[in-house]
């Protein structure tokens, strides 16, 4: 049996000494689209590698991508073939310019969001510039990051007032610096008499020199 045979050799065997990260390495050039390829599939990446060469890592689970020390892809590996794998992130400076890709592009079209920001794209639907304000709170996303704009989000739709503008203010109000605590004045420093705004004192003052 094998088992055995194994059990015969354990002693022999040397021990594991850590995880083994193993990967298919290659170096591509990242499309004009944002797309890379990878085991016979496409995998998008930041828009910033767009047109560069960018090195490709296929691990036994995730797909890499590196460009120079900078990872700009990391996508659950897929075992099927002929695939377009998305991550609508990877679009967002391209959005800023273009809105319009917002309703018709293929990496928004089945877009994953959390759900405060599902429920103020579903309240924007209204507005004339729907796609332009919702666009600016993804856009936020660039230097707030998605939990920030998540919560700003929810505070705007518990007010009743969710709209592009109110949740940029929410998110600039909330950059605020922290207003220092007031100071007591302990009593014995206090001043027996008090400063009074009052220029007939001064007068007073002269007339007795």
């Amino acid at each position: 049996m094998i088992f055995d045979v194994f059990e015969e050799e354990r002693a022999s065997l040397m021990d594991l000494r850590g995880p083994f990260d193993g990967f298919v390495e290659k170096v591509v050039r990242a499309s004009t689209t944002c797309l890379i390829m990878a085991d016979h599939n496409r995998y998008s990446v930041d828009a910033r590698a767009a047109g560069h060469m960018v090195l490709v890592r296929s691990h036994a689970e995730r797909v890499v991508v590196r460009l120079g020390e900078d990872v700009v892809a990391d996508h659950p590996r897929c075992f099927r073939r002929d695939q377009i794998v998305y991550d609508p992130w990877h679009y967002l400076p391209v959005l800023m310019k273009k809105p319009g890709a917002l309703r018709n592009g293929a990496p928004f079209k089945d877009s994953d969001l959390p759900l405060a920001l599902t429920q103020v794209r579903a309240k924007l639907k209204s507005h004339a510039d729907a796609d332009q304000q919702f666009v600016k709170v993804l856009g936020a996303v660039l230097d707030h990051g998605i939990a920030a704009v998540e919560s700003a989000c929810t505070e705007a739709l518990e007010a009743g007032v969710a709209s592009g503008d109110v949740i940029l203010a929410v998110l600039a109000r909330r950059q605020q610096p922290t207003p220092p605590p007031s100071v007591t004045t302990p009593d014995a420093l206090r001043l027996k008499i008090e400063p009074v705004a009052d220029c007939g004192r001064y007068d007073a003052i002269r007339k007795r020199a």
